[in-house]
């Protein structure tokens, strides 16, 4: 027998029983991670009548078809917009902020880092109420910008710790090379670091659309406005306080998977390599 779970077996020292328990324990895990989402992808095509039960299958669009009747297509836009802007301005500042970090030498600079990354400290819950009473009192509230805003502060503490982690593992002397041939710091960062570090980018900018893409606590205290609601606030509005529309629950939380995984399947190497290089001591 031979495969990964076997040569890693074989260096630990254990017998044929315990590489056949580390494939098995990892088949089980699999099972468990896989089996929901599966679940409710399959669910989201059957009828209600039919939803829970293991011996008959009714297939179906008309899940579909109702919640997209009911305005849903237009939640997933305003998800979508949100997710992109606010990912693409916290990648930007984190990349800047990260290499000033990990490059630059200014006063304060430990000091400064402890604190962006003390942020990342208070429970999202604990921020709601003093972030809601600073939008309503600046008029923000059903404003992107304030969405856009709350979604770049809570993305951008880790994504710069990623990323400093990750320029710790680039040569200084690409930095000194560029100098001499006449660089500036802007033409360095964007032009010579950014490229090697494009993994490290991956992973923290797929880390904050996740992120963003599910929050549901900022969302529910700023936008009270159907029509501007994100993803999560619509799938909520399906639970009734005595009927749940089951169908369009599983139709809605197969379309909030969907794009989460068609994001993170094809990046998962580069988001893998980067989350990895990031990770080193500080």
């Amino acid at each position: 027998m031979s495969g990964p779970a076997f040569r890693f077996g074989a260096r630990l020292g254990i017998g044929l029983l315990g590489e056949i328990a580390i494939v098995l324990g990892t088949l089980l895990v699999l099972f468990v991670l896989v089996y929901p989402t599966a679940w409710v992808i399959l669910a989201s095509f059957r009828t209600p009548e039919t939803m829970f039960l293991a011996g008959r299958w009714d297939f179906t669009f008309a899940n579909y078809a109702t919640l997209m009747k009911s305005g849903f297509g237009r939640n997933i836009l305003n998800s979508l917009g949100l997710c992109i802007v606010s990912v693409a301005i916290s990648t930007f500042l984190a990349v800047n902020a990260a290499y000033a970090f990990s490059r630059l030498r200014f006063p304060a600079k430990r000091t400064l880092f402890a604190s962006v990354l003390f942020g990342q400290t208070f429970p999202w819950i604990v921020l709601v109420t003093p972030i809601f009473i600073l939008c309503a009192r600046l008029g923000l509230l059903n404003n992107w910008i304030s969405m856009i805003l709350v979604y770049v502060a809570v993305t951008l503490p880790f994504s710069i710790y990623l990323l400093v982690g990750y320029l710790r593992a680039v040569p200084r002397s690409l930095d000194e090379a560029a100098v001499i041939d006449g660089a500036t710091q802007l033409q360095i960062v964007w032009r010579i670091v950014l490229p090697i570090m494009l993994p490290g980018i991956v992973a923290t900018a797929t880390y904050a659309f996740l992120l963003c893409w599910s929050e549901y606590l900022f969302a529910l205290a700023l936008l009270t406005q159907d029509e501007m609601k994100t993803m999560p606030l619509a799938l909520y509005a399906y639970f009734g306080e005595n009927v749940t529309e089951w169908g369009s629950v599983m139709a809605a939380s197969a379309l909030t998977t969907l794009p989460t995984l068609l994001l993170f399947l094809p990046l998962q190497a580069r988001m893998t390599s980067g989350l990895a290089a990031g990770s080193v001591k500080q």
